[in-house]
């Protein structure tokens, strides 16, 4: 990636992966609007439109090709914002404010519907079609710097920290869009935050992130909702935290993050198959 940086976010449009703000020092000094596009295809990045307000920490899903930013922080403090970007004219548009704002959150969709999860205990919901926000059933454990995940229209909420608890998080929920509640689920294997996920298949990957001190893991475990079981996979050759995952055609892509104070800008790739 041309530009190293962590607490980044990222969504995957026609199998192209759109890599967006976060920092690039450590201190987070600089909030990033940077969009770099990388093509799987050709091994490339390119430059796009940067995002109108620099922020990092925030969370990004992509709905009818068209990816939202949504919430996060920079140097003003907690950010509602959201902006979408559609890559077929390079552009952004400034959309309905996050109804809390709030840093270290997750994005997953639903039938079209984007769900802004965590970063305590707030779930939202915003549909594109409209440009509004609802507020839904909050997460039955409060949580910030978590994944998530959509399998077969059920939203998996995996991990993250919390401030009751003062320690990393192995709790898993689930949530029903249909009935707007939440279940618990067999527990990751590994407690861990500022850790990435991404779907493929029937499968949801949990990947790297932090357990107990600021190094970085290269734990990636698998989660079957069929079966309710988590297994382990092969480790990811970079240990990172606070990176960007997403999944492209048959592989899954960690982009960034960092790694024992050192910022990132490699690229992994991984096929389970």
């Amino acid at each position: 990636m041309p530009t190293a940086r962590y607490l980044l976010s990222a969504g995957v449009i026609n199998g192209i992966f759109y890599a967006v703000g976060g920092c690039d020092d450590y201190a987070c000094s600089n909030p990033l609007g940077t969009v770099e596009a990388y093509n799987p295809a050709s091994n490339t990045w390119t430059t796009k439109a940067p995002m109108p307000t620099p922020r990092y920490a925030f969370a990004a899903g992509v709905v009818n090709g068209i990816l939202y930013a949504v919430g996060g922080q920079n140097n003003s403090g907690f950010s509602n914002a959201v902006e979408a970007y559609d890559p077929s004219t390079d552009t952004w548009t400034t959309k309905s404010p996050l109804p809390t704002a709030r840093p270290s959150l997750a994005v997953g969709v639903i039938n079209g519907i984007l769900y802004a999860v965590g970063g305590g205990a707030e779930v939202d919901a915003y549909d594109p079609t409209t440009d509004t926000w609802a507020i839904k059933a909050p997460l039955l454990t409060a949580r910030t710097a978590l994944a998530v995940g959509v399998v077969n229209g059920i939203l998996y909420a995996v991990g993250g920290w919390s401030s009751i608890q003062g320690r990393p998080l192995n709790s898993v929920e689930a949530y029903n869009s249909e009935t707007d509640t939440w279940t618990k689920k067999a527990p990751m294997p590994t407690r861990r935050y500022d850790l990435s996920a991404s779907v493929l298949g029937r499968s949801l990957y949990a990947v790297g992130g932090i357990h107990n001190s600021t190094s970085p893991l290269h734990t990636v475990e698998v989660y079957d909702p069929s079966t309710n079981v988590w297994t382990t996979d092969t480790p990811m050759p970079k240990a990172r935290g606070a990176f960007a995952m997403r999944t492209s055609g048959l592989r899954i892509y960690a982009v960034g993050g960092f790694n024992n104070g050192n910022l990132l800008n490699t690229v992994e790739a991984f096929n389970p198959l």
